[in-house]
């Protein structure tokens, strides 16, 4: 849920913004910057709940704490490189993928209910994933159009 409140109140922000520096709205431009700080504020929660992501990482991948601090760099990464005119849309390509293969592991944290910010068994459960599966498209749909469709 905050990752989309970051994502909605940040597009709001910059698109007034942008309107104010350059006299006319740029969506395309407001959505990438709200995309990478949604993603700048999700990297950060591998650095300060890396406990409890480590319980979301399927079994058969090795490295479980290595890979938590792994998926953070490229969050960090995807959201420079939403900016970089060159690596755009490579960058927004990685991230289709990437939202694409974190599905499992949010998919394991409803079915475990996990609380990753506690690192603890009682979280929301399967009904997460009524949230979270929407929220994945989502993010998937708002890279495309805002860095591919668009470029």
């Amino acid at each position: 849920m905050k990752p989309l409140i970051i994502l909605i109140i940040v597009s709001t922000i910059s698109l007034f913004t942008i309107k104010i520096i350059n006299g006319e709205y740029d969506f395309v431009l407001s959505a990438r910057i709200a995309m990478s700080a949604m993603l700048l504020f999700t990297a950060l929660g591998h650095f300060l709940f890396p406990s409890g992501l480590i319980l979301m990482v399927p079994e058969l991948i090795p490295f479980k704490k290595e890979m938590v601090y792994f998926t953070a760099i490229i969050e960090i990464l995807g959201a420079v490189g939403l900016h970089i005119t060159q690596l755009k849309v490579l960058t927004s390509w990685l991230l289709i993928l990437f939202f694409i293969l974190i599905l499992p592991a949010n998919i394991k944290a409803a079915i475990n209910h996990l609380d990753y910010q506690k690192a603890t068994y009682n979280g929301n459960g399967l009904m997460y994933l009524w949230f979270r599966i929407p929220l994945q498209i989502l993010f998937i749909v708002w890279v495309y159009i805002s860095s591919i469709q668009y470029k």
